[in-house]
């Protein structure tokens, strides 16, 4: 896609980011497209919310974020509001989101602009609550110790239609993970949790997530949650360390939502979209995580390769007992795919394996 105008989110806080930020200002300058910072904020200013960023942003056809996955994030959060593409590139430690490196992302530019790049659908969050969550004057300072500004309540979106038991429709999205989980160290959180409308367990836990397949690497990992593969469409559901027997993940489909309420005996809750604290939760007040109409679309220069950088990014290593494999059986010999596997996911051609690579559907290559 030809590129006129791009927004720019920097880890301010790391060299190389801020370096290759002016690589991006330069390059554009060069080819006489727009530049603009988006989600800057000084340390005493409030931060403002997707929309308003978007709004003060104007048109943009690309948002390049440079840092790690929490500077992807704040990207993320406000593409997925106008549906535009995001170009990660990474300076950070774990990188399961970003595509680059900085000494790539001129190629990278290029190949956009050029429209030789892929672009990857992932699936995202959003939320209905029994009210608008908001963070407690008298807790704020507390809650937000260590961290820069707090992102401002959520927004109400249009749809609410006010009494009707469906709660009001909350202007979130999560790529990532929506988190409950107490606020006191010595109280853990009491709530009832629905899935698809069915009640499956009262939890006493520090803390429960619903994450997306992406956000299946992430704080639901961290919690011995399953990892799921981007390409899904699924909710995790996954408490932590709850005082109870059943401590396992539930996966739903996507049509499925998780609604989590507090129970009447439970201390107050936090609640947290994308590891962003966004509100209190009191007794009695509940939230439904679901699917979100729109996908998240990430650029990609070649095909995904999500369980090479599992391997790579969690240094997982091979049994001691057992000689490492480094021939794939069966995906792929050189041949041509056979009609039984041609509707499946497969890499392509060893010889081919590194070039760019176009949309990867099923049998590509």
């Amino acid at each position: 896609m030809p590129l006129t105008r791009l927004g720019l989110v920097v880890h301010e806080g790391r060299a190389a980011a801020v370096e290759g930020a002016r690589t991006v200002r330069e390059w554009c300058a060069r080819n006489s497209i727009g530049c603009t910072p988006i989600d800057v904020w000084e340390q005493q200013e409030p931060r403002r919310s997707g929309q308003a960023e978007m709004a003060a942003a104007g048109p943009l056809d690309l948002i390049v974020t440079l840092g790690g996955d929490g500077t992807f994030l704040r990207g993320a959060r406000i593409a997925a509001k106008k549906d535009i593409q995001v170009l990660g590139v990474d300076v950070g430690r774990v990188g399961f989101l970003t595509e680059i490196c900085v000494p790539d992302v001129e190629r990278a530019l290029d190949a956009v602009h050029a429209g030789r790049a892929a672009c990857e659908e992932r699936m995202t969050l959003t939320m209905r609550a029994s009210r608008t969550p908001e963070l407690p004057a008298d807790m704020e300072a507390l809650l937000r110790y260590g961290r820069g500004p707090a992102l401002p309540p959520p927004q109400v979106r249009p749809e609410t239609t006010e009494g009707d038991g469906w709660g009001v429709a909350l202007d979130v999205t999560a790529l990532n993970d929506i988190v409950v989980e107490k606020l006191a160290r010595d109280r853990q959180v009491a709530l009832g949790v629905y899935i698809a409308g069915r009640l499956l367990a009262s939890y006493s836990a520090d803390g429960v997530v619903v994450a997306t397949p992406t956000g299946s690497t992430a704080y639901s990992f961290a919690a011995g949650g399953p990892v799921l593969s981007p390409r899904m469409r699924a909710l995790v559901f996954t408490p932590v360390a709850p005082h109870m027997t059943f401590n396992r993940s539930v996966v739903t489909g996507a049509d499925e939502p998780v609604a989590l309420r507090i129970l009447p005996h439970s201390g107050r809750a936090a609640i947290s979209v994308d590891g962003q604290l966004r509100g209190v939760l009191d007794p009695g007040d509940w939230i439904g995580v679901f699917a979100a109409p729109r996908p998240l679309r990430l650029v990609r220069l070649q095909r995904p390769d999500f369980y090479g950088r599992l391997r790579e990014r969690m240094r997982l290593t091979d049994a001691p007992a057992a000689a490492a494999d480094t021939s794939a059986p069966f995906f792929r010999p050189t041949s041509p795919v056979p009609a039984d596997l041609a509707h499946l996911y497969l890499p392509p051609p060893p010889e081919t394996a590194d070039s760019p690579a176009g949309p990867a559907g099923p049998g590509a290559g």
